[in-house]
């Protein structure tokens, strides 16, 4: 599968609800990452709605970043992850829920599909 196609089905599973914005993150990649479905699902879970009701980290960041981490066995997963994140920003527009969709300026930056979308992309970049 390639990177665009794993970030369309991300796309596609916030899209249809079966996923928060983390677990369609983690749920595209689990053919590469030796941990079940089940345990990448429940693991991601709280990590809906930027953890904390949109004042934290876009979950789709924090789903690609544990999937970075996964795929790196956590060696050299910091600087990485520091790269994962200004590429994120890049696309995005900020990291944190609350500044993508707008909350206190209401302007949103990015919506959540393509938050995803854009998650999958730049870890593609690093990958």
């Amino acid at each position: 599968m390639t990177i665009q196609e794993r970030a369309d089905s991300a796309a596609n599973l916030k899209a249809s609800g079966q996923c928060n914005c983390c677990q369609a993150i983690t749920k595209t990649f689990v053919d590469t990452v030796g941990v079940s479905e089940q345990d990448l699902l429940k693991m991601s879970a709280g990590f809906a709605a930027g953890m904390g009701c949109m004042e934290a980290t876009c979950g789709a960041l924090v789903g690609a970043n544990m999937i970075l981490g996964l795929l790196t066995n956590g060696e050299g997963t910091v600087r990485k992850s520091r790269e994962l994140l200004s590429k994120f920003r890049e696309k995005c527009g900020a990291v944190t829920c609350k500044d993508l969709k707008g909350i206190g300026t209401g302007k949103v930056l990015c919506e959540c599909n393509d938050c995803v979308r854009n998650a999958v992309l730049s870890l593609g970049e690093l990958l």
